[in-house]
């Protein structure tokens, strides 16, 4: 007898996952405890360098006007830098 060619035969169907199947919730970071305000008129490096040490885990800086995403990236920290000033701060 020869074999059947086609897709495989399944005895029962299939199951939807359960909370078990899945993988865990992640643990979202903690945001540094710092104001966003205290940035705006420092020099951009100086305020990146000072993002970092707070644990900022991620420093951005940005032109002013720039088109950007609004996705929460928690550990963020935003600078929009005019002529090497942080002249805006937000988180995320």
């Amino acid at each position: 007898m020869v074999g059947r060619c086609g897709p495989p035969c399944f005895r029962h169907p299939a199951r939807p996952p359960t909370v078990k199947d899945m993988a865990p919730i992640p643990n979202s970071p903690q945001q540094p405890d710092d104001s966003p305000e205290s940035y705006v008129g420092l020099d951009a490096h100086d305020a990146e360098r000072r993002a970092r040490s707070h644990g900022w885990t991620t420093v951005r800086s940005l032109p002013p006007g720039t088109i950007i995403t609004l996705e929460f990236l928690a550990g963020r920290i935003n600078f929009e830098v005019d002529d090497a000033t942080v002249t805006r701060c937000w988180v995320g």
